[in-house]
């Protein structure tokens, strides 16, 4: 481990990471690597057992915690929601939207709304209720947008089977059972321990966030926090056969295709129970990335080696993640897939066709033709605008495909896939940091009153 220590330094030092801690797991050897600090104001250390925000690694965690409860006969994938939460209101999909639909984000629903409901038990409760007043995104089940949303009704699906807040339920479910001691969801279980503060640029100075975790009914979606040893024996539950934990039949349908993504380059190619799927160098992989404030995680599987590589850091950066994977995956002859860059001799194609205003409950997306030129405005709207430092951006498209633009990643020279596609019914979408966006002509579905319950099954299908 000496050498990927060494990397971790190098490499953390030249992306401007404050901290981070890198944890590789291979049957019957398991390493840990620590660098930086934990908070630049305090220049307390990282530890190789300090904790981490996970993000929306937390969702893996969560369909855990769901095959459990599948296993023991006490929740369907297939059946609605409903049929759990009598109290449920999402207009005319009520009755029809089922845990697969959450668990492979198909819902529809749109994926961030983040609202704060209070830290009070009943959080998730009133997380939910809200959830009435919301338009639908997209048709059940017509395309895939990740949704953090229907990870939060799946985690209120969990306290009611269970009758615990959901915090309390991941711990008897997943937590304890694996011995993961140092895995929390609350900031007052991290007080106790050595915990990672967020980070973002501002003027060109690197500082600390000011605040150190999103609303508490977020939590199903990405709050869960953790030491990177804890990562990787959770990890390894999904490589090891399940223990007594998962029956291999749980583990397979977590780790199947369950859908695909329509849009290309997206976050992954296919989608699992929880689990992103994806191929590099003809490899299949699972994994998952997390987001939140100022901290980013990278969990990625191979399964064919039995191996486990976690990387937790307290800057979002892509750079770092990028660098080191490369290197350790060539080490054991898999390379790393790249990300799409533009070509070199411009493809000189504009995006006349999809000139518009595309929007959802946490962005609106404008694709604008200024002075002959393509642009894309993208403007975070509600909670999630506190949480960065300008809200509005402007951003040049380049051309990589006729249905697929580029546009730069803020102060990097990393690009991010903008792609343009129909749904069966032709309605018109953009797909981009992994949502759909409908076009505003197209107007979504408004949350009318709630429809009559047929009795029926899941209603749509997720593929």
């Amino acid at each position: 481990m000496e050498h990927w220590q060494n990397r971790l330094d190098e490499l953390a030092r030249r992306h401007g990471v404050p901290g981070a801690v890198l944890g590789i797991s291979s049957p019957g050897m398991t390493g840990v690597a620590a660098t930086g600090v934990l908070n630049v104001r305090t220049g307390a250390p990282v530890r190789p057992d300090s904790v981490f925000h996970l993000g929306s690694i937390t969702k893996v965690f969560v369909t855990t915690a769901v095959q459990r409860l599948v296993q023991d006969g006490r929740l369907d994938l297939d059946k609605p929601v409903s049929a759990v939460l009598p109290e449920l209101n999402l207009g005319e999909i009520t009755d029809r939207v089922s845990l697969r639909h959450l668990l492979t984000h198909t819902s529809g629903i749109d994926g961030d709304v983040i609202v704060d409901t209070g830290r009070g038990d009943d959080c998730l409760a009133r997380y939910v209720a809200q959830l009435a007043d919301v338009a639908q995104n997209s048709p059940l089940g017509a395309t895939w947008s990740y949704c953090n949303s229907g990870f939060s009704l799946a985690g209120r699906v969990i306290e009611q089977v269970t009758g615990q807040v959901w915090d309390a339920a991941m711990r008897d479910l997943v937590f304890d059972p694996l011995g993961l001691r140092d895995t929390l969801t609350l900031p007052e279980e991290a007080l106790l321990r050595s915990a990672a503060v967020g980070h973002m640029v501002e003027d060109d100075r690197t500082i600390p966030v000011r605040q150190w975790q999103l609303p508490r009914a977020i939590g199903p979606a990405g709050l869960i926090a953790a030491t990177v040893s804890d990562v990787l024996t959770f990890a390894r539950l999904h490589l090891d056969g399940g223990g007594e934990l998962l029956t291999t039949s749980s583990l397979e349908q977590m780790q199947a295709e369950q859908v695909r993504v329509d849009a290309k380059y997206s976050l992954a190619e296919t989608w699992g129970l929880g689990w992103q799927r994806f191929v590099w160098d003809g490899q299949r992989l699972i994994g998952h990335d997390g987001s939140t404030i100022g901290q980013q995680s990278h969990l990625v599987l191979l399964p064919s080696q039995g191996l486990a590589v976690a990387l937790l850091t307290n800057r979002r950066t892509p750079h770092l993640y990028e660098d080191l994977y490369r290197e350790i995956f060539a080490s054991v002859g898999v390379e790393m897939a790249r990300q799409p860059v533009p070509p070199v001799t411009p493809l000189g194609l504009l995006p006349t066709d999809y000139v518009g205003v595309y929007e959802r409950a946490g962005q609106r997306i404008e694709v604008l033709l200024s002075s002959g030129k393509p642009i894309l405005r993208v403007t975070t709207l509600g909670k999630l605008a506190e949480y960065i430092p300008d809200p509005v951006e402007e951003l040049p498209m380049v051309a990589l495909e006729p249905d697929v633009y580029l546009v730069p990643l803020t102060g990097s020279d990393h690009w991010l896939p903008v792609s343009f596609y129909s749904l069966a019914d032709g309605s018109p979408y953009l797909h981009f940091c992994g949502r759909a966006s409908a076009l505003n002509d197209m107007p979504r579905v408004p949350r009318g009153a709630r429809s009559h319950r047929n009795g029926g099954g899941s209603g749509d299908t997720a593929n």
